[in-house]
Parts: C-alpha cells; structure tokens; sequence
C-alpha cells in the first residue's frame, strides 16, 4: 500500500527528499578504485558534496558462471533544480562509457562500472527506459546494505518499508563485507 499522505512518512524522511541515490558497483580491472574514481565524477553532477557509503565487496548475483567479485556502494547526490531522471540518467551512462562500459553481450556480464539510478527525489517513472524507484533495489542486498549506511530511513517511492526495514527483512543468498 503506498504511502498517501506526509503524515504517513517519519520525519527523518524529508531529508531524503530533494536527494538522488545512485548504486556503484565494479567487477573488472581494479574494482575498488573505479568504484572510488566514479565517486568522485559523480560529485560534479551534485549541487552539495554526495553522501557516500563505505565501500562493499559482493558475491555476483544472477551473473554468469566465474564472474568476479564486485565492489559496491551508494552516493546520494542533490541534483540541481532543473535536473531530470532522464538527464541524469545519460549523464551516468556517459561515464559508465567513460570508464570502459561496453553494450552488453551477455545479462549481468563483468563490467568496470555499473551506475544504476535507484531513486531521483520522490518521483516515480516506468517506461521503456527509465523505471524509478529502481524495479530491483529493494531485493538486492548489494544495494540495500550500503543505502542503509546512509539513509536508513528512506522510504522509497511504492514501497511502505523503510531502506533497513526491507534489509531486515530481506531473503538473499549474497554476501558482502564491508572494506577498510
């Protein structure tokens, strides 16, 4: 059931407001440091320094056979007041291609960089190209684990559990931990 009115929301909500959350992850050349290298690109896009989660070494989820461990995190950014999903979402795609991304060959493939928008504001889209909140977010520890770092509260758009409610209760054969 979604939730229909302010008054539904905890109060720490609205600091999540004005915010984008972007999920990192890297599983090819040197995983940590893209990981960290992308950060700091993804803080030009950003009106106020990002809130960034620390950095998390995953198993592969639903990737082929041999693939690599991954190298995830979370930034929330504040996008500036005429920015759109859509055109942040090219922005993030530019430098996925900037980092050595190339047009898949094979689902969920080794890759250096993988930015996937998981929620632009409160708002809400569904089309061919663009779905928020992310379809996924909310069944990926990957995702999850690091969001939780930074904003545990957060109810994203369509869902009635906060970000460490749904990782409470979450059914996940991944492992992560946590990096130094």
């Amino acid at each position: 059931m979604p939730v229909k009115s302010p008054s539904d929301v905890p109060k720490l909500q609205f600091k999540f407001q004005n915010l984008a959350f972007i999920a990192l992850g890297s599983n090819l050349g040197d995983p940590k440091q893209n990981v960290v290298r992308a950060m700091e690109r993804v803080q030009e896009l950003s009106d106020f320094p990002l809130v960034r989660s620390s950095l998390w070494q995953s198993t592969p989820l639903d990737c082929p056979p041999g693939s690599p461990m991954f190298i995830n995190a979370v930034v929330g950014l504040r996008p500036g007041p005429y920015e759109t999903p859509e055109r942040l979402l090219d922005q993030l795609q530019c430098l996925e291609q900037e980092f050595g991304r190339q047009p898949k060959t094979v689902l969920n493939e080794p890759r250096p960089l993988d930015l996937d928008l998981i929620a632009f504001r409160q708002e809400m889209r569904d089309s061919e190209r663009l779905k928020l909140p992310h379809p996924r977010a909310h069944l990926r520890r990957f995702v999850l684990q690091p969001l939780n770092e930074i904003a545990a509260d957060l109810v994203l758009p369509g869902q009635v559990l906060s970000v460490r409610q749904l990782l409470e209760t979450l059914h996940s054969s991944e492992r992560l931990a946590r990096l130094s």
